[in-house]
């Protein structure tokens, strides 16, 4: 393990929980420990929520780490990590705080332990500023299994805003080291499907409200696909009430895209549904074969990576940026982001490529 500790700086960039995320599980699989400052200062609760506490230190036991700092508001922690513990894990954010973003933080760590781990997260499955539970399994999953991971969700309970109360259960296997992944063929758009749903006390004439919307708007783009996306009342599975919907895209090339949105108090149900639709059509006018939304998740893995990785974007976000920051002072990946010259029309795409600093599970 490394002596010197590595000192980030919380504030810079997106300055939110990402640096969080992205630092902590890089400290647990390289070994290097880190002490991070500034957490969230320019948010305005500074310091950590009850989200990024779960998530911290659930990552601090999958690495068997001390944990310095952790508490609700605390704005520097430090984590000096040990030695990776497979087995069973649990992170409860005990609010709507989400478990997709507690996975980010878990999923790497658990990928290069000594055996497989059962992931049990609870807190928002359909919750905003975070991916949608079923944006996580339908296209985050399989975009990340071509890195070679594997892992298995089973949601157990979903959960909204403001009380929480969801349940994911995820098994991770370990790999030995993840592949390098190339897309930058997106093809052509062959499917496009999802889900509205409704939860608790709201009635199901907004599921449908929703969907009619959202198949009406892409209707007007995108002619030749039948679009299939059935309204649904969330029973036995669901805690509290909710309304959402998410529209999945897939390509002949095996790239997934989404768009989704969550209703609000106020907001009619036709507008949530086009709001999705509209987010959907802006990943799909450019020849990208990631969405807005996956660029960040992917750059962890494209850092652990052995191997050249390059992914087509659209515009690269500040969580990009962000990740890409982290990761180059985590790890000896080295990432350069170059803009497509060879595209027609409006909509810039850029290529990003890292070479991967090659991490080796040494547990297996």
């Amino acid at each position: 393990m490394d002596s010197a500790v590595v000192e980030i700086d919380g504030s810079v960039m997106e300055g939110g929980g990402q640096i969080l995320r992205v630092s902590a599980a890089l400290s647990c699989i390289t070994g290097s420990a880190i002490k991070i400052t500034k957490i969230r200062a320019g948010r305005s609760t500074p310091g950590l929520r009850p989200q990024h506490l779960s998530g911290l230190q659930m990552v601090s036991d999958l690495c068997s780490g001390s944990l310095e700092g952790a508490a609700i508001g605390s704005t520097d922690i430090s984590l000096t990590p040990g030695k990776m513990q497979s087995g069973s894990h649990t992170a409860d954010t005990q609010t709507a705080g989400s478990v997709c973003l507690l996975l980010q933080a878990a999923l790497p760590c658990a990928l290069f332990s000594d055996a497989s781990s059962q992931l049990c997260l609870k807190g928002g499955t359909n919750a905003e500023m975070a991916p949608q539970i079923d944006y996580t399994v339908k296209v985050f999953k399989p975009m990340v299994e071509r890195f070679g991971v594997h892992f298995d969700c089973d949601i157990r309970m979903r959960g909204y805003y403001p009380k929480g109360g969801g349940e994911l259960m995820v098994t991770v296997n370990p790999v030995k080291e993840l592949l390098p992944v190339v897309l930058t063929e997106r093809g052509n758009i062959t499917k496009i499907y999802g889900r509205a749903f409704v939860a608790g006390v709201l009635p199901y004439k907004l599921a449908k409200d929703m969907s009619a919307a959202a198949v009406r708007t892409i209707r007007k783009e995108i002619k030749e696909l039948y679009i299939n996306i059935p309204a649904l009342q969330e029973k036995e599975n669901a805690y509290g009430s909710g309304n959402g919907i998410i529209i999945i895209a897939e390509s002949s090339t095996g790239c997934v895209f989404a768009g989704s949105a969550l209703g609000k108090k106020g907001v009619y149900a036709d507008k949530i549904g086009i709001e999705a639709a509209e987010m959907l059509l802006r990943n799909l006018r450019h020849n990208n074969c990631v969405d807005e939304f996956l660029q960040d998740q992917l750059i962890i893995f494209m850092a652990l990576a052995k191997g050249t990785s390059r992914i087509r974007t659209g515009a690269v976000t500040l969580h990009t940026q962000t990740a890409i920051h982290i990761a180059e002072q985590l790890t000896q990946a080295k990432f350069t982001i170059t803009k497509c010259e060879d595209e027609q029309g409006s909509n810039e795409t850029y290529i990003i490529e890292c070479e991967g600093s090659g991490a080796v599970n040494k547990h297996l």
